[in-house]
């Protein structure tokens, strides 16, 4: 009985305590993650400061020769002969094409006979006004003779006059059956081949002047006036390497250029404007028709820089979190400019050394403390020229 009696008290006692250890457990274990959330989060942070940039922003480019001249026949017949050969370069003056001459030449001859005859008129009509003068100085026939004489020798002088435009025009048409290169160049696609019939103002082949090319760009109005009133504070960057051009294959072309024009008018539809820039051509690498992109650098002294990791956004606004002097983080809306590499260009908002949250920012919360430390950022060439995208 009093073994009996004993289990019968103790096992109570022992379920009690097994939950009161449990309770125990469970309350330290919740203090103690309590304890773990309520801790400030380290966060890298960065501070910011102001630095002077070479910012650069790139607009499509629709690349022409300086001349690019097509070549047409002047004159109809066969297509005799070839000279040259596409992708070659010719000089002015140099043989391209022959047509066929013969119908030309006979042409010529026969204004060279007209010409003659002509002349042969001339000659007769003007015997014949000194046979009627001096038929009137004697009396014999009336004066009105020597005027119709006159008139003969006029009519025979304007028949020689228009042998000879015939004859200047064979002579043209003559020469237009050699058709020669217009200027130094090279030639581009030839369609037709010996035999095809041509006709006047046929199309031949263009020759294209590579020595220096056009560069043609459009950029919005607002870009244009930051340009403008740059250039007015730089104008040594006007013939500089301020003007790059960007190839297809996205290397740089190795030759500066500057810009030379630009339209009078800002499209209305688009709401840009159109510039021309010129560019040197030595080895002809630019042809006709290619396209790349124009680089318009610009110089900004003073730049305040945001990492773009350290920026969140909320409904198109942008943010970072700005520590306080007690390391507490507040959320501030600040307006970013143009980018360059891995940063914002600060237009508004924030000031030099204000530090900002450079990563984590899920961690943090507005208002809540948090532990710096100093955030490692990419190490960037000192002479490496920022991108505008």
């Amino acid at each position: 009985m009093n073994s009996l009696f004993r289990r019968v008290l103790l096992r109570p006692f022992s379920l009690a305590a097994v939950a009161g250890g449990l309770l125990l457990s469970g309350c330290g274990k919740g203090q103690a993650e309590g304890t773990k959330a309520d801790a400030a989060p380290q966060v890298p942070v960065v501070a910011l400061q102001t630095t002077d940039q070479r910012l650069f922003r790139e607009h499509v480019a629709d690349i022409q020769a300086e001349r690019n001249v097509e070549v047409r026949a002047k004159v109809r017949g066969f297509l005799e002969a070839i000279y040259v050969d596409e992708g070659k370069f010719v000089k002015k003056g140099q043989p391209l094409f022959r047509i066929q001459a013969s119908e030309y030449k006979n042409q010529l001859a026969h204004a060279r006979a007209a010409e003659s005859s002509a002349l042969a008129e001339v000659a007769a009509a003007e015997v014949q006004l000194g046979r009627v003068q001096l038929l009137v100085s004697k009396n014999i026939i009336a004066a009105t003779e020597a005027d119709l004489a006159h008139a003969n020798l006029r009519t025979a002088r304007a028949h020689v006059a228009e042998a000879r435009a015939t004859q200047s025009t064979a002579r043209l048409n003559l020469n237009y059956t050699l058709v020669r290169a217009p200027f130094n160049g090279v030639i581009n696609r030839i369609p037709l081949k010996v035999g095809s019939l041509i006709e006047e103002t046929t199309l031949l082949t263009t020759v294209s002047d590579l020595t220096q090319v056009f560069a043609y760009f459009e950029i919005p109005e607002n870009e244009y006036l930051t340009f403008v009133k740059l250039r007015e504070k730089h104008p040594e960057q006007s013939r500089s390497d301020t003007i790059a051009l960007v190839l297809a294959d996205g290397s740089r072309y190795p030759y500066p250029g500057y810009i030379e024009t630009s339209e009078g008018e800002i499209d209305e539809n688009t709401g840009s404007i159109a510039f021309r820039a010129r560019f040197d051509n030595p080895q002809r690498l630019l042809k006709h028709g290619a396209t790349g992109r124009v680089r318009l650098t610009n110089v900004v002294t003073a730049a305040l820089l945001v990492p773009q990791k350290a920026v969140f956004e909320v409904q198109d606004k942008s943010y970072v979190y700005l520590l306080d002097s007690n390391n507490v983080a507040h959320t501030r809306a600040f307006v970013p400019g143009t980018r360059t590499g891995d940063d914002y260009v600060v237009k508004s908002g924030l000031q030099p050394g204000d530090r900002v949250v450079y990563e984590g920012m899920q961690q943090v919360k507005d208002g809540q403390k948090v532990v710096p430390r100093k955030a490692e950022l990419p190490q960037a060439e000192a002479s490496a020229v920022a991108k505008v995208r």
